[in-house]
């Protein structure tokens, strides 16, 4: 038999049996989907590991007991300049400066109109009151001002090392570049996820409709439990 006979027989025989080239690309994905499982989850380990440990520690603090803040708690009335701050917008920006913390680090700024209160058995007019909170990982201050005063009351917090750890868990008065490793490595979470669901299936039909059910199983009963 010539060369031209035994190519033309070789492209019946794929044309005839194409199960092995779909193999074939079946496996090449595989493959892909396994490194990419492999460096992501290489990425992912050292913070993820800290995110899970300290995931459990704020599932089980009230249990456990465990420090968040130290005992000690520091408050203290800072006089305002001369110009007092028209607005909690500015009390917050200025407080920030006074207090050396970034933009991103004032967290809350509130502000409750002014009210009529009852005090030893009388009515009083309590004025405007502005609230803001600035918080760090390893502090938090809280100041409390009344329109009109010429003084605000800072309430001052440290973090014990593992309220550090949980106050970077909870990405609280940390930089934008915390915040983008975080979400990195939440979506890596979400990728190692999809991955592994990818190469437990082998993409067999009988495992991807289990995977598929069981998926759609919890995301009705996830709603179900959110409707209730």
């Amino acid at each position: 038999m010539d060369r031209a006979n035994l190519s033309v027989s070789a492209g019946e025989a794929t044309q005839a049996n194409p199960l092995p080239r779909r193999r074939g690309r079946r496996a090449v994905f595989l493959t892909w989907v396994r490194k990419i499982h492999l460096y992501v989850g290489l990425w992912g380990a050292i913070l993820g590991l800290l995110f899970g440990a300290t995931g459990i520690l704020l599932n089980h603090r009230a249990i456990l007991k465990i420090p968040v803040e130290k005992s000690v708690q520091k408050t203290v009335q800072l006089a305002l300049p001369e110009q007092r701050p028209g607005t909690p917008e500015e009390l917050a920006a200025w407080l920030q400066g006074e207090l050396k913390f970034t933009p991103e680090q004032v967290v809350q700024v509130k502000k409750q109109p002014a009210k009529t209160v009852v005090w030893d058995d009388r009515e009083v007019l309590q004025p405007e009151r502005w609230s803001v909170s600035l918080q760090t990982p390893q502090r938090s201050v809280s100041a409390e001002y009344f329109a009109g005063n010429r003084f605000v009351k800072l309430d001052h917090t440290d973090a014990t090392p593992i309220g550090t750890l949980i106050r970077l868990h909870m990405s609280v008065g940390v930089n934008a570049f915390w915040v983008l490793l975080a979400d990195t490595i939440a979506g890596s979470l979400m990728l190692l996820s999809i991955t592994g669901l990818l190469l437990w299936t082998q993409l067999r039909a009988m495992h991807t409709v289990a995977v598929t059910t069981s998926l759609g199983a919890l995301l009705a009963a996830t709603w179900f439990m959110w409707s209730m």
